[in-house]
């Protein structure tokens, strides 16, 4: 262990006065606490270029000042009895420092936002959370393998910095791989390596708005995007969506510095913007000369029929940004993404990257883009494609068997559904509470970390949920107990009777489950598996 002490020769003070001198602040200061081992008299002679005998001298000063113990062969450490004066100095040094930082409290700062809540780790039986992987579907042996690969031809990579804009190979396959299956083509030069959508964000604000900018953003929209964009003090103008997603009509007619959208499927609701209304999106935003941010979230799980265009592959006039990620295919923990920007816009975004982060790790990027190259990428996706598919059949399919027929939205893609309730249901707050009572989460639009400016037809009535976390038996154990809940609240159950022996048979029938029925027995057999 090194040391932070620096030594003058040409002070007045001898080398032996200022290695006494400065040890003890490091012990009043509380950077050297009790019972810390020093470093060897000969080690520490080495690092600071003095005589071994210079060290002995200040540590046996020290010793005697009841600073540091001698414990023969073992070492010198820092003393836990600490000498009255020292103890006196600490309590001096304590209190002048709280003065500062009291006065540092009341200095305002710059910064005014506020940040999504991380919810991993939530105490539940089964949580239909939306966003989440299913966590055996991490590629762990290729992976390790690729790693192993890039490794063993890194050379000087990892000792040097690499563009900013991230890795070439990268940047090529995921180019190559736009052209096929969004319709964008683009040079790799026009790609930017990001660390995720939230970063995505941040480089197309610092790139287009000054304080007091215009945002038109979705209404409900991605809470991460609202936030971020509100942060740079701009003004955010809510635009309403329904079942076509986007309301271009109501797109204001002054335009925007740059409009927020999610196309493809919109967040939280899942509605694809058709054809027709993105043309006439890309016209308003040619006429009035806004730049669309196009957050395309989860396009790579498309269950029924072939995905439209994305803007950016409509676009003739170099009004899109798109931002991709690999978040939702491969997992956030990766922390890798894209950003596609217009020609004219790659240097300037290429010079934010820098200075945000200087780029991205070197090691990740060569492993994604072997993934990618090698096919592994493509046969990743169908699997998991496949098994999110049936996750998502199973959870509609007991929706209409506890609750009769349902309307979702949101189901021809993506990892989540939205559940529009009837009015026979309870709103989706009390809902969401009842389900939390019998361990189960469910979410609303707001804990769905979806933004409402007001004015939202859909707060009040729709249940988010996430199926891409769960398995089957926990899906059907899920919306059980779901049911269960409605119906321990429509008949109170008594307090020797099974709280869990009510469940949904339909609407239009609902009756009592009696303990000993093949549906708690079922319910019972899935929730061993949340224990596990």
């Amino acid at each position: 262990m090194e040391t932070p002490i620096s030594l003058d020769p040409c002070s007045r003070h001898s080398l032996q006065a200022q290695l006494h001198e400065q040890v003890r602040k490091l012990i009043l200061g509380g950077r050297l606490k009790p019972g810390m081992r020093m470093p060897a008299s000969r080690a520490l002679a080495m690092q600071l270029g003095v005589s071994r005998n210079t060290v002995i001298l200040a540590y046996e000063r020290l010793t005697a000042e009841g600073y540091l113990q001698a414990r023969g062969a073992v070492g010198t450490f820092v003393n836990h009895d600490l000498p009255d004066d020292c103890l006196a100095a600490r309590r001096l040094a304590s209190g002048a420092g709280s003065g500062v930082q009291h006065s540092l409290q009341h200095r305002p700062i710059a910064f005014e936002g506020r940040a999504q809540a991380i919810l991993n780790g939530r105490q539940l039986a089964c949580d239909f959370q939306l966003g989440r992987l299913d966590p055996h579907s991490f590629p762990f042996k290729a992976w390790r393998r690729l790693i192993t690969d890039a490794l063993a031809r890194a050379g000087a990579r990892l000792t040097e910095y690499g563009d900013p804009a991230g890795l070439l190979a990268l940047r090529e396959v995921i180019a190559d791989r736009l052209g096929p299956t969004r319709g964008i083509n683009v040079d790799p030069e026009q790609i930017i390596v990001i660390t995720g959508c939230q970063e995505g964000f941040n480089l197309t604000a610092r790139l287009l708005l000054r304080e007091g900018a215009s945002v038109a953003i979705e209404n409900p929209a991605y809470q991460g995007a609202a936030w971020l964009y509100e942060s740079y003090r701009a003004r955010l103008a809510p635009v309403g969506v329904d079942e076509k997603g986007l309301c271009v009509d109501d797109l204001p007619e002054a335009g925007a510095a740059l409009l927020y959208v999610t196309p493809s499927r919109q967040y939280p609701m899942g509605f694809t913007l058709p054809l027709e209304r993105r043309l006439r999106l890309l016209e308003w935003a040619r006429r009035t000369g806004t730049y669309v941010v196009e957050d395309d979230y989860d396009s790579d799980f498309r269950y029924r029929g072939s995905p439209i265009t994305a803007l950016m592959g409509l676009d003739s006039h170099g009004c899109v940004i798109y931002l991709g990620t690999f978040s939702r295919s491969i997992g956030p923990g990766l922390r890798l993404g894209y950003l596609v920007v217009p020609k004219h816009l790659a240097e300037p975004a290429r010079q934010i990257k820098a200075l945000l982060d200087n780029g991205h790790s070197w090691l990740e990027q060569a492993a994604l883009a072997g993934y990618i190259a090698g096919d592994g990428y493509e046969k990743h996706l169908r699997r998991i494609r496949q098994s999110y598919a049936e996750r998502r059949n199973c959870l509609i399919d007991n929706l209409q068997r506890h609750f009769g027929e349902v309307t979702v939205s949101g189901a021809e893609a993506g990892m989540h559904i939205a559940w529009h309730l009837t009015a026979d249901l309870p709103r989706a707050a009390e809902l969401q509470a009842m389900a939390a009572g019998y361990g189960v989460g469910i979410h609303t639009l707001q804990s769905a970390a979806a933004y409402d400016f007001g004015g939202c037809t859909y707060s009040e009535r729709t249940i988010m949920l996430g199926f891409s976390a769960l398995d089957e038996q926990q899906i059907r154990a899920g919306v059980e107990r779901i049911a269960a809940a409605l119906d321990a609240a429509r008949t109170p159950v008594t307090a020797t009777a099974d709280p869990l022996g009510t469940a949904n048979q339909g609407r239009a029938s609902r009756r009592r489950i009696r303990p000993g029925s093949p549906a708690i027995a079922t319910f019972r057999a899935a929730t061993r598996s949340f224990s596990g």
